[in-house]
């Protein structure tokens, strides 16, 4: 995990939903829903389970792999200028192996070089003492 540093993009605000999630990322640990009822799994976070209805939901470790499912590239830098110095970057929904699908960039990568089902691996960036994100890398 990467040591915060200066990150003038806007940052994601927990809530109750999601606060496990964060915090698992802070640990270096990516957090997934679980519902006890149905077993199946669900990002992002809620309070009743997308399959089942059932409000009994617990955190699970996931293992971290995944593949791309989509992706885009951004080549043009939005309104904001601090998005500026990163194109070109990939946005990706990336597919993990638990079967959920989440939204994340690709990093350690050419944005060419990102292809459907390349395998990938999570990393985590530090950004500030609160925050820590999920970024995604070729396995």
């Amino acid at each position: 995990m990467s040591s915060p540093e200066a990150y003038a993009k806007p940052v994601p605000v927990p809530d109750p939903d999601s606060a496990p999630f964060w915090a698992g990322c802070r640990e270096g640990r990516l957090l997934i829903q679980h519902c006890d009822d149905c077993s199946s799994h669900q990002f992002p976070p809620s309070n009743v389970c997308a399959q089942c209805g059932s409000g009994r939901l617990g955190w699970h470790q996931a293992s971290g792999a995944g593949k791309v499912f989509s992706w885009i590239v951004v080549r043009h830098p939005v309104p904001k200028p601090v998005y500026a110095e990163d194109v070109p970057y990939v946005v990706a929904l990336v597919e993990l192996a638990e079967g959920v699908r989440m939204p994340s960039n690709i990093v350690g990568c050419a944005p060419e070089a990102v292809v459907a089902d390349m395998p990938l691996k999570v990393t985590f960036r530090q950004v500030s003492d609160e925050v820590v994100l999920p970024l995604f890398e070729p396995a």
